[in-house]
């Protein structure tokens, strides 16, 4: 039988046909084989640059002999170590395969054709990905132009006027990645008040831990007051786990109940299970992580300053700036010089890039090569 592939295009669910898979940053080994170079860097995936933690590494390799067994399909000792850090019950948690993985469970528990999500302009790019793969239809919020909020922030107020009697989610990325923009307790707590029961509202908290605001929250805290509160987390950043694939939601424990209910078996593996526990008591190294990464963001900040651009106030472990020209040539150019980093047209962004906070010699080889790159 001879077919096309728009045979199999037609065959496709709605929501799969015009969806367009996610990007992540180009790996280093696939950048030295196209260029001929050597010891690139890659500043694209908001990794740590400290790494995971030593216990975590000692834990992961001690398992290895039992990797013919299946893990533990609910991960109950790590699920129980989560619960005891955020002090609810075993029943709140729902553990996936990184955070996506957790994102993409709450898209298919509460999100079908007929039903409406919201997010903001700019926001992570999981978001559209996820409900427009479950048919679902989503309502983008334009972001602060800057003169009532942060530019390119969440704008809370255009936010809920597209929340109506067919919205089922609402996704806020505190901070928000690419952006960093963050938001303050008092606006969102507000905002989560002021949603109609019917709405889901997920926290999306990927960089938490970095967070030095004094007024940042930790909405974990609220999941009591707000029953319709998803709170996701994740071991990819300041636990330096992103390989191993763990993220967490905290939620009602009925919420968590229906997520466990599509979350495959065994999506967090035995090695991820027991490097995220070990990295759990790993605060030094944690404290470390969070420590390099602001004195990285200061080196950032005073060389691109000294270059002569803008950047958006970030509270994660990256840094985006304004090229002021084509963020795709000067990305491409960077590439040239061995320097991985984010461009963001795909965000709407096109003359922004978003470069990771890495260690003391990458960020100063990346500043060298953006003076370098630009005309």
């Amino acid at each position: 039988m001879s077919v096309t592939d728009d045979h199999f295009l037609e065959l496709a669910a709605p929501g799969i046909r015009l969806l367009q898979p996610y990007q992540p940053g180009k790996p280093v080994a696939e950048l030295e084989r196209e260029y001929g170079i050597r010891d690139a860097i890659k500043l694209a995936s908001n990794e740590n640059p400290c790494g995971p933690s030593p216990l975590a590494v000692a834990a992961a390799q001690a398992v290895l002999q039992d990797i013919a067994r299946y893990p533990e399909g609910g991960g109950h000792l790590l699920a129980q170590r989560l619960a005891e850090k955020h002090a609810l019950s075993r029943e709140c948690i729902t553990l996936g395969n990184g955070s996506n993985d957790v994102l993409d469970l709450i898209a298919r528990v509460f999100l079908t054709s007929g039903y409406t999500a919201v997010y903001s302009e700019y926001a992570f790019a999981v978001y559209p990905i996820a409900v427009q793969a479950v048919g679902a239809q989503a309502r983008v919020a334009p972001a602060h132009d800057g003169s009532r909020g942060p530019a390119y922030g969440h704008d809370l107020a255009a936010m809920h006027e597209r929340v109506d009697s067919g919205t089922r989610l609402v996704f806020i990325a505190n901070p928000n990645n690419p952006t960093g923009t963050w938001l303050a307790k008092a606006e969102l707590e507000d905002f989560i008040a002021s949603l109609p029961a019917h709405v889901m509202v997920v926290v999306d908290e990927a960089y938490f831990e970095y967070v030095a605001h004094a007024s940042y929250p930790d909405t974990s805290r609220w999941l009591e007051r707000f029953p319709n509160l998803i709170v996701t987390r994740t071991f990819s950043k300041a636990y330096g786990l992103a390989g191993l694939r763990v993220g967490y939601a905290l939620s009602h424990p009925a919420v968590a109940n229906l997520l466990n209910r599509v979350r495959h078996p065994f999506n967090v593996n035995l090695v991820a299970q027991v490097a995220a526990l070990a990295a759990l008591d790993d605060h030094e190294h944690l404290d470390k992580s969070i420590r390099r990464n602001h004195e990285g963001m200061f080196q950032l900040l005073t060389g691109i300053s000294r270059l002569g651009l803008d950047s958006i106030e970030s509270a994660g472990n990256f840094l985006t700036l304004d090229t002021g020209r084509s963020g795709l040539e000067v990305y491409n150019a960077l590439l040239q010089e061995g320097v991985i980093v984010r461009p963001l047209a795909n965000y709407g962004m096109p003359q922004h890039l978003r470069v990771t906070i890495g260690s003391t010699d990458e960020n100063t080889r990346f500043l060298e090569a953006l003076e370098k790159v630009l005309p």
